[in-house]
């Protein structure tokens, strides 16, 4: 007897890097504050950016941000910046790469009012648990949700910075806070 064929949802593609991702990584939940921290920095990196172009840089940028340690990275100084500004393995955006390390001194600070930062995300879900959306297509798929929403407002208000409704959802998406595989993929919860 053959397997059924696996279906993906058409956004990525048939690049490998990509098809990669959304199997393996996109949509599955996160409760690793470390990881959570990873995809914060790569989600605030990519605004006005594509995914693809963040996601093939991400071992460029794993190794610029110490490995995603957020207490690392918490302590950057003005000569790191620099340092990073002339990284050609990242997006050399001072204003990201300044906020980068602001946020991360954010992040620790959310972490001891909260436990864990995965507690403060899930203090904004319903019930503390993950969303799972009804998706015939790509064209039904949320940008944001009251949920994104919130916890981007929240965060600006904390001095986040290139955390917008809109990539705090696409960060939403790929942590598994979010499922928005389409029904018919085969990745869908």
């Amino acid at each position: 007897m053959t397997a059924p064929p696996i279906e993906r949802c058409p956004w990525c593609g048939n690049d490998e890097l990509y098809v990669r991702y959304h199997d393996e990584e996109w949509g599955k939940e996160v409760d690793s504050d470390t990881v959570l921290f990873e995809f914060l920095v790569l989600e605030s990196a990519q605004a006005g950016l594509s995914w693809i172009t963040i996601l093939r840089r991400r071992e460029g940028y794993r190794k610029a941000f110490a490995g995603f340690d957020y207490k690392q990275v918490s302590q950057f100084d003005e000569r790191k910046i620099e340092e990073l500004v002339q990284d050609e393995r990242i997006i050399r955006h001072r204003g990201k790469i300044t906020a980068t390390v602001k946020n991360a001194q954010i992040f620790m600070q959310i972490q001891q009012e909260f436990g864990s930062f995965y507690n403060y995300l899930y203090s904004f879900m319903p019930e503390r648990k993950r969303i799972v959306n009804a998706l015939k297509d790509l064209k039904s798929a949320p940008t944001h949700s009251k949920e994104s929403d919130a916890i981007s407002k929240d965060l600006k208000k904390r001095g986040m910075k290139f955390f917008g409704t809109t990539i705090c959802y696409a960060f939403m998406q790929a942590v598994g806070m979010v499922d928005d595989h389409l029904d018919s993929c085969s990745f869908k919860i």
